[in-house]
C-alpha cells in the first residue's frame, strides 16, 4: 500500500510546473503512548467539552471556533469561512529565491517532508527543478499552507527526490539573548582548553544514526513487559552517579584517562561500538532483545 499524502499540489518554478505530493519524513508509530484509564475499573476515559458557564457537555456539532478580540469577547469563524480562505500557497509551493544551505540557521527547522511527483507526466518538470538546484548547490525557498497556517518551506535536492522542511517565522524564535546575558566572558587557561581538547579529539566520530538507540523508549518498554509478566519493576542499578567536582584539571585528566582507555583497540572513525544484544525470554516464551547497559562512570571523590 502506498504512503498516504499529507498534502497535493503543485511545484512551481516560474513557468514550470509539476504535480506533487508531500509525505511525513518521520513516524511516530513505533513510540510508547499511554492512554488514560479510570483506576477503579480500568475502563479507558474519553475527553468531553464543558461549556465554562453551565457546566453541560457539548456536541462536536454544536461547536465552533472563536478568536478572542476583548476579556470574555469572541469573534466566531465557521470552518466554511476558513475553508474560503485561500491563497496562491495552499495548492501550489512557488519557489521564491534560492540560498546556500549554510544561510539558512539550523534553529529555524521545524519538520521535514518527502516531496515526490504526483504522475508521470510531471515527473521531469520535477527532475528539471531538482537537478538544476543541485548543479548550483542551493535551496529553494518557498511558502505552502499546511495544517490552517501558512509555512515557509526549504526545498533542497535528495536523491531522486526533493526534501522539503518546513521552517518557524522569525516572530516565533526568541532572542539567545536573554537566555545568555549572564554568562561570563572567561579567559580559559591553556592547558585546561588543551585537555578539553584532547578528549575531543578521543571522541571525534562520523554520525551514525543507527549506533544511538532510544534508551527511554527502551526502559518503557521492558516496564510494560516487567508488569505484563507479572513482575515488580526494577530500579536501574546501572544509572550514573555524579558527584561533585572540586578540581576541574583533576576532573578533566581523569576523563581523558578514562576515554584513552575505553576507545583502545576501538575504530573510532567509525563512532563508538554498537551496544552488544543478548536475548532474554519472558514468561510466555517470547524471546526479546535488550540492550546491554553502560558500565557505571567512576565517582569523583570530594578532595578533602
Amino acid at each position: 500500500m502506498p504512503p498516504r499524502t499529507n498534502w497535493k499540489g503543485y511545484l512551481k518554478l516560474s513557468l514550470v510546473t509539476c504535480p506533487i505530493g508531500l509525505f511525513p519524513a518521520r513516524s511516530t508509530k513505533e513510540k510508547v503512548t499511554f492512554h488514560f484509564l479510570n483506576r477503579a475499573t480500568g475502563d479507558r476515559l474519553k475527553q468531553q467539552y464543558i461549556d465554562a458557564e453551565t457546566d453541560e457537555i457539548v456536541g462536536r456539532d454544536e461547536m465552533v471556533k472563536g478568536y478572542e478580540v476583548a476579556k470574555g469577547e469572541y469573534v466566531t469563524v465557521t470552518e466554511e469561512e476558513l475553508a474560503g480562505v485561500e491563497i496562491e500557497s495552499s495548492h501550489t509551493i512557488d519557489i521564491e529565491s534560492f540560498v546556500a544551505r549554510t544561510e539558512v540557521d539550523p534553529i529555524y527547522f521545524d519538520q521535514s517532508y518527502y516531496i515526490a511527483p504526483e504522475d508521470k507526466v510531471g515527473q521531469e518538470a520535477f527532475a528539471v527543478i531538482r537537478e538544476a538546484m543541485r548543479q548550483r548547490n542551493v535551496v529553494g525557498i518557498a511558502r505552502v499552507v499546511l495544517s490552517g497556517r501558512e509555512r515557509l518551506i526549504l526545498l533542497e535536492p535528495r536523491e531522486k527526490g526533493i526534501l522539503g522542511t518546513t521552517l518557524h517565522h522569525k516572530y516565533e524564535i526568541r532572542s539567545a539573548e536573554a537566555y545568555f546575558v549572564d554568562i561570563q566572558n572567561l579567559k580559559i587557561d591553556k592547558e585546561l582548553l588543551d585537555l578539553a581538547s584532547h578528549i575531543i579529539d578521543t571522541k571525534k566520530a562520523s554520525f551514525d544514526p543507527d549506533i544511538f538507540q532510544d534508551r527511554y523508549q527502551e526502559a518503557l518498554i521492558e516496564l510494560i513487559r516487567s508488569k505484563q509478566a507479572g513482575k515488580k519493576p526494577v530500579a536501574n542499578p546501572h544509572m550514573p552517579r555524579t558527584g561533585n567536582v572540586i578540581n576541574l584539571m583533576d576532573a578533566l585528566r581523569r576523563s581523558l584517562g578514562s576515554e584513552k582507555s575505553n576507545s583502545s583497540g576501538t575504530e573510532r572513525a567509525h563512532g563508538p561500538a554498537r551496544p552488544s544484544m543478548k536475548s532474554a525470554t519472558s514468561k510466555s516464551g517470547t524471546r526479546t532483545k535488550r540492550s546491554k547497559a553502560p558500565a557505571p562512570k567512576k565517582r569523583i571523590k570530594k578532595a578533602s
